[in-house]
């Protein structure tokens, strides 16, 4: 929630933009991290639901170079009407040399941080301080934050206990100022360790 990403293997990733050749085959492998979304390219006149735990697919042959509008064609939250992004067709050539110079995302240098970049959570959650649909992780480990629990305002400590729960039960303690049930469980998603690492990262940026 709420961006395309288009991942062109060997770490090379293109955010709200879709470049493809004209006149090939071109096959989309999909799947979501969060809720259920749907590709839709209207000037294709083709559309596919992207479903979490499922990998759906998508092919065409773009036959003119030009630009074309991509939509989420079904409501996902809070920002689905900002659910935007391009399919840009060139010619093969044009292709080839602008693959070739993509550069490859870089691997993050921890490995919580890497989970979290790796399950989109920093498309909901800034590193900065800057406000997203979703609190900033900013100093977020000690940090104390003012939470809704059970329609009730409590200010908490946000500590291990804090951040697993979080994870695993976003609803359970929404800070304040933010919306209840945009997140959804991260159970069947991550495993105890990876909620570890991720702590340990929060912990070792609180440090610096």
């Amino acid at each position: 929630m709420w961006d395309w990403t288009f991942d062109y293997g060997n770490g090379k990733i293109k955010k709200d933009t879709l470049v493809v050749p004209v006149n090939k085959p071109v096959v989309l492998n999909m799947n979501s991290l969060d809720v259920t979304h749907s590709l839709y390219i209207s000037a294709f006149r083709i559309k596919e639901d992207v479903v979490p735990g499922q990998t759906t697919q998508m092919w065409f042959i773009a036959e003119r170079i030009g630009q074309y509008d991509i939509l989420c064609a079904e409501f996902c939250g809070l920002r689905h009407s900002y659910m935007e992004g391009i399919v840009k067709v060139v010619s093969e050539n044009e292709y080839n040399i602008w693959l070739e110079n993509l550069k490859a995302v870089e691997p993050a240098s921890n490995k919580g941080l890497e989970i979290l970049q790796k399950n989109a959570c920093l498309g909901c959650h800034s590193l900065d301080g800057s406000k997203l649909v979703g609190p900033s992780f900013k100093d977020l480990y000690g940090k104390e934050e003012i939470v809704i629990t059970n329609g009730k305002e409590r200010k908490i400590i946000a500590d291990s206990t804090y951040i697993k729960n979080s994870i695993l039960n976003p609803n359970d303690d929404v800070v304040k100022g933010f919306s209840q049930g945009l997140m959804q469980s991260y159970k069947t998603v991550l495993k105890e360790q990876d909620i570890q690492e991720i702590i340990k990262y929060f912990q070792a940026v609180a440090k610096k």
